[in-house]
């Protein structure tokens, strides 16, 4: 299987259960009230398709905000309200309009994630709640790859694609992502990536409570061990699941 073939079984692993939980705390979220819910960086709709799998989700009460033109065509071909928007930017929406936000493997997309977090915070109903699945940098894998002179996969991404093809950066992540750093509006490339430890804390600064988090992928131990070192480990694990309430 090789080193590579290894660390891509255990990415598969750690991202199934990653938006396994991210997915469980939405529908939570949203099983018990009838307020809206707003998918950040909702391409053409599929989280809606899950959670309508899950809790019968209305369409009224689903917003999506996506950066991509064609995604955004696709998600409304199939009746979904998702506005092409920037979350580098101010939300275009009034305070308090959401009882759920959430954002899925998209913080370290974002040039300003801390303005999106402030942001998510001010359009949240009070009692309402956060989502967020992203990269951890403060890793043991990351650590031991930048030792080893290479470039992390969850780190900030050089804007070359034949870096990523030569493996300079080393890529656990599933081939159909294909590299694309040197176009305009890359979708693939991390560009902020926070730490379980600050990202808590600043979770907690901008006035959110119960900010709870959990961390999937404690590499390079094997898979059967990931739910035991998971628990006792989570601050350096390679994926972070946090909830927030307002």
């Amino acid at each position: 299987m090789g080193l590579q073939g290894y660390f891509k079984g255990l990415y598969q692993r750690t991202m199934r259960e990653a938006y396994g939980k991210a997915t469980d705390e939405i529908c939570l979220a949203l099983r018990t009230t009838s307020g809206r819910v707003l998918d950040c960086g909702a391409g053409g709709g599929v989280m809606f398709d899950t959670l309508n799998q899950h809790i019968s989700l209305e369409k009224d009460r689903y917003t999506g905000v996506e950066w991509n033109p064609p995604l955004v065509e696709s998600a409304r071909a199939k009746g979904l309200n998702v506005v092409r928007g920037d979350l580098n930017k101010a939300l275009e929406f009034a305070d308090e309009s959401f009882r759920c936000v959430f954002a899925l493997s998209v913080l370290e997309h974002l040039l300003n994630p801390c303005r999106f977090l402030r942001e998510a915070h001010r359009v949240l109903e009070t009692g309402g709640v956060l989502v967020l699945l992203t990269p951890n940098i403060s890793t043991y894998f990351t650590a031991a790859l930048i030792l080893a002179g290479k470039m992390p996969s969850s780190g900030p991404h050089p804007d070359s694609d034949a870096l990523l093809k030569n493996e300079e950066v080393f890529k656990v992540s599933d081939e159909s992502l294909q590299p694309d750093t040197e176009i305009d509006t890359p979708s693939h490339r991390h560009l902020v990536v926070f730490s379980y430890r600050v990202l808590k804390r600043y979770l907690r600064m901008l006035g959110f409570r119960n900010v709870e988090g959990r961390g999937f992928g404690l590499y390079p131990f094997p898979n059967f061990t990931q739910p035991l070192l998971e628990r006792i480990d989570p601050w350096h694990c390679h994926q972070m699941v946090f909830v927030a309430r307002k």
